[in-house]
């Protein structure tokens, strides 16, 4: 039975969430306050905490900060009556998984409760061992329950993901750095999961970071943590993915997208396997293996000068690159009956598989997002599915039509997208808009097209000038970067 610490002053939530939890099979402590509930960790180690972020004696953020330093993969719930986007960002950006508003919903606390413990059940047990030491056998054991449920992710078994699985077993027991290239959603951080999970350091922690996520002034305060007065704002000590990763492995994910004063501190660290906490002056020790992950060639990058080309080489000790989905047509449908499972598992259905023309749908599109868009379509798919099979209704209209689009001149499938088959760029799976007709011709200027034509002009000269870095152009623009992603697709650049 897994365990829910719940950290409250008012005692009414408390009841109620006690028994609300107990009767949905959860093992439930309360704290009435936070040195109580600090208290608690050691003695009742719960697989989650939930905690009110105003308390008598502190706030979340506190003790947010010190659950976190002691048991880093327990997720932590935060619980406010104050919805305001600020507490939100900002319990966040102290590691929170996620945050529940007041009034509390029943259904809310479910799904919120089960995410949290589902994406934390491979860290959590062997972090915990890592921070207590060895509990005995009864502990270890204990762990190994939580981790051998329903993988998180699979690989196939096709000729391309074969080849990917042995590079993997390859060069996971030694220590070398890896570089980690792919697409974005190919599957990446699965990846550097299975090489941790094939190492010596597979009992010890593995903490991911995604670097494209974080802005640059908190880059460096997220690797490595702070002391506390460190800067404006840093009311307390912090502990960064560096030392939280101690004895085991760092991921970082995107890892172009570090602000270069970071890549100078972060050449240091892998050198010298010590680091100092932002405004800190004691050395710290590390014993870290380093994963990174890229959509770009780093050896390209740092030819343009973005980045730096000694800590290119520091990483590069071994390198693999990840398969996009639409070159592993042997697995396609494994990845879809997977993802299935999953989703039938989180929604409480049963749907048992794909009609025959969603199968020939599949193994036709082209797959742009990778696993990530294929796992987003076959949510979608399964909620608005009633019967055993999901059809072909219940999919993207460009997934549906994607062969017909591509070569089909039928005005009912042009039609419907608003453009003629040779507008349609084979190349992505969303149309692109030119304002001019396939032989170079202008086409008749309406006001929709002369508004593309403006927001294409736009993104490219964006562009040019950060020399088509696309955090800084999607900060310039005003939207993020999968929305600049998107935008760069339907215009072709």
């Amino acid at each position: 039975m897994q365990r829910i610490l719940v950290i409250d002053d008012d005692t009414d939530i408390c009841l109620l969430l006690r028994r609300f939890l107990t009767k949905n099979n959860y093992e439930v402590a309360i704290a009435h306050d936070g040195n109580s509930g600090l208290n608690l960790l050691q003695e009742f180690r719960p697989d989650l905490v939930m905690t009110d972020f105003r308390l008598g004696d502190t706030d979340g953020g506190t003790i947010l900060s010190k659950i976190k330093e002691k048991f880093p993969f327990i997720p932590v719930l935060i619980i406010t009556g104050y919805s305001d986007i600020k507490i939100a960002v900002n319990v966040m950006k102290l590691g929170a998984y996620d945050y529940i508003t007041k009034p509390l919903f029943p259904d809310e606390i479910l799904l919120t409760i089960k995410k949290a413990l589902e994406s934390n059940e491979t860290q959590a047990g062997s972090m915990q061992e890592n921070v207590e030491g060895n509990n005995g056998k009864e502990n270890t054991q204990e762990n190994k329950k939580r981790t051998s449920k329903t993988p998180k992710y699979i690989f196939g078994g096709g000729e391309e993901s074969n080849y990917l699985l042995k590079q993997i077993k390859l060069v996971a027991p030694t220590n070398y750095s890896v570089l980690i290239y792919g697409e974005s959603g190919s599957g990446k951080e699965s990846v550097a999961q299975e090489i941790h999970l094939h190492s010596k350091r597979a009992n010890q922690p593995f903490v991911a970071m995604d670097c494209g996520a974080i802005s640059k002034d908190l880059a460096g305060s997220e690797l490595f943590g702070h002391e506390k007065g460190a800067f404006t704002g840093a009311l307390n000590q912090k502990i960064g993915h560096f030392e939280m990763a101690n004895g085991g492995t760092i991921f970082l994910d995107e890892v172009a997208n570090l602000p270069y004063e970071v890549q100078v501190l972060l050449l240091r660290v892998v050198q010298e396997r010590t680091m100092k906490r932002i405004g800190g002056t004691k050395e710290i020790p590390l014993d870290v293996r380093i994963l990174v992950a890229s959509n770009e060639k780093l050896v390209e990058t740092s030819k343009k000068g973005k980045f730096r080309e000694d800590l290119y080489h520091r990483f590069n000790e071994f390198s693999i690159d990840v398969p996009p989905l639409r070159d592993r047509k042997d697995d396609i449908m494994t990845f879809a009956q997977f993802f299935l499972d999953q989703t039938n598992a989180e929604l409480g259905k049963k749907v048992k598989g794909f009609s025959t023309d969603v199968i020939e749908n599949f193994m036709t599109y082209a797959w742009y997002g990778n696993l990530r868009e294929m796992k987003n379509v076959i949510k979608r798919a399964t909620l608005l599915t009633d019967g055993d099979f999901i059809e072909s209704k219940t999919l993207p209209f460009e997934i549906s039509n994607y062969s017909k689009l591509l070569f089909n001149d039928s005005p009912q499938y042009t039609q419907q997208l608003q453009v003629t088959p040779q507008q349609f760029n084979p190349v992505v799976s969303i149309p692109t808009i030119p304002v001019s007709d396939f032989s170079g011709n202008a086409t008749k200027p309406t006001l929709k097209s002369a508004a593309v034509e403006a927001e294409h002009d736009m993104i490219l000269k964006i562009l040019k000038e950060v020399n088509f870095n696309k955090s800084k152009a999607a900060r310039m623009l005003g939207i993020d970067r999968k929305t600049l992603y998107n935008k760069m697709r339907i215009f072709d650049l």
